[in-house]
């Protein structure tokens, strides 16, 4: 039974469901993403960089063709979905924050033993 209990104590903690929002999150924006990436900003990146297509960007290595010009656009797509869920984690551990700072503080666990054991004196 204690396996159990340690797993569900793991598994309610905020870091576990943060991360289930960043994964859902991630998965739900990465079309979005891919389309932005691919459609808008490399193109641009390529015309900045003398009307290079990076998806043909490679080197051939005997009948193997390396793509990295697609490596760049995955890198480039990655770190935009990393930032975004970034500042979506960032807000939502400002406002457990606050929450926690709204919740009135309550007596401290020596407070609370002095009390039982003057109590016990009595």
């Amino acid at each position: 039974m204690g396996f159990f209990k340690e797993f569900k104590d793991f598994a309610v903690k905020g870091n576990v469901i943060d991360l289930a929002v960043a994964t859902v999150l991630g998965a739900a924006f990465n079309g979005i993403i891919g389309s932005i990436v691919d459609n808008v900003l490399m193109p641009i990146v390529g015309i900045l960089t003398g009307g290079r297509n990076f998806d043909t960007l490679g080197f051939t290595v005997g009948e193997a063709t390396i793509k990295y010009g697609l490596v760049i656009g995955a890198l480039i797509k990655f770190l935009i979905i990393a930032m975004f869920l970034f500042v979506v984690v960032k807000n939502i551990n400002k406002l457990k924050k606050k929450d926690e700072e709204a919740a009135p503080a309550g007596p401290s666990q020596e407070e609370l033993l002095t009390q039982i054991r003057d109590l016990l004196k009595k």
